[in-house]
């Protein structure tokens, strides 16, 4: 009992604060364009502060893991090659492309963060989980998207230029570096400085969980069931049935295995739906499993941490 109150603190206030974002925006106390800018100031300001703050202030030499690097590449890898065998199975393939990318691109930032600061205080390894997933996760949404369009006309070479120009101007991946190098350096931090940051940083996960739960919209969901429910599965349950046992063999405990469990089994980001239809699809199945991994994350989440803490593992 112990250990299953333990998991419920870590995930339930979260998605309780993503339940209220939804309420609010449901009772006009915002509008889908404030939701925007709430997104638009979470990625390009608190969180990159908060991962700054985090990365800055610990010794980031002691804590890089070359092989912890590796694995959250390699299993995000093989995640979205799997991902792509299974889109060959869909009938009619019109969403292949969308299927792909909601099947192995998770919010590893905004949840992730949340609830590995619930757990340990901070956001632990999820900087070096950000660095080895969020680079191959873009690159590879343009590829697939460009590739599985509906009217399939290919790669379009100035978005992929576009977005490899994103990457490397990304503020998340910038927060971590900028810090990275505050560490290394082993530059001092001002009070000033310090306090200024730091109070930036605390916005990232609340606003960003509620703009999260203000994105959903419940009517744009089950146009196909059955895909959703496949798209769904692998996201919350397969992934980490597959990778996690490999992780524990390799030795990873505490923050390590649940950022990596984040990065696999969390929820389906919305930049999902957003590039989807940037880019010629359709959007509405990206939506539906945005909304289902969202919802059913909370329980699956808490599932799996309560199996790692019943084990000794985190």
């Amino acid at each position: 009992m112990d250990n299953l109150i333990f998991c419920l603190n870590a995930t339930i206030p979260i998605f309780l604060t993503l339940m209220l974002g939804y309420f609010l925006r449901k009772i006009n106390l915002y509008d889908d364009s404030f939701v925007a800018q709430m997104n638009k100031f979470v990625f390009k300001a608190a969180l990159p502060a908060l991962l700054f703050m985090n990365v800055a202030e610990s010794d980031f030499i002691k804590v890089w893991d070359t092989k912890f690097v590796l694995f959250c590449f390699g299993a995000t890898f093989c995640s979205i090659a799997i991902s792509i065998g299974l889109s060959f199975l869909l009938n009619p393939r019109d969403i292949q492309g969308e299927f792909v990318q909601a099947s192995y691109r998770s919010s590893a930032a905004i949840l992730g963060i949340a609830i590995i600061q619930n757990l340990y205080g901070d956001a632990g390894m999820a900087p070096l989980m950000i660095i080895a997933s969020v680079p191959l996760y873009n690159v590879m949404a343009v590829m697939v998207l460009s590739f599985m369009k509906p009217d399939n006309q290919g790669m379009n070479k100035q978005m992929l230029l576009k977005t490899l120009k994103g990457i490397a101007s990304n503020p998340i991946i910038l927060g971590i570096l900028a810090g990275l190098i505050w560490s290394v350096l082993r530059l001092p931090l001002p009070t000033i400085l310090s306090s200024t940051v730091n109070n930036l940083g605390k916005t990232a996960t609340p606003l960003g969980l509620m703009a999260m739960g203000g994105a959903l919209h419940f009517g744009k969901a089950f146009s196909r069931l059955k895909a959703t429910i496949a798209c769904t599965f692998m996201k919350l349950i397969g992934f980490c049935t597959i990778f996690l046992p490999v992780a524990v063999r390799l030795g990873f405990t505490h923050d390590k295995l649940v950022a990596i469990l984040i990065m696999l089994g969390s929820a389906t980001t919305v930049s999902c739906y957003i590039m989807a239809k940037n880019m010629g699809h359709e959007g509405s199945f990206s939506s539906s499993v945005i909304m289902l991994t969202t919802l059913f994350s909370a329980f699956t989440l808490t599932i799996w941490l309560f199996i790692c803490k019943s084990l000794g593992l985190i």
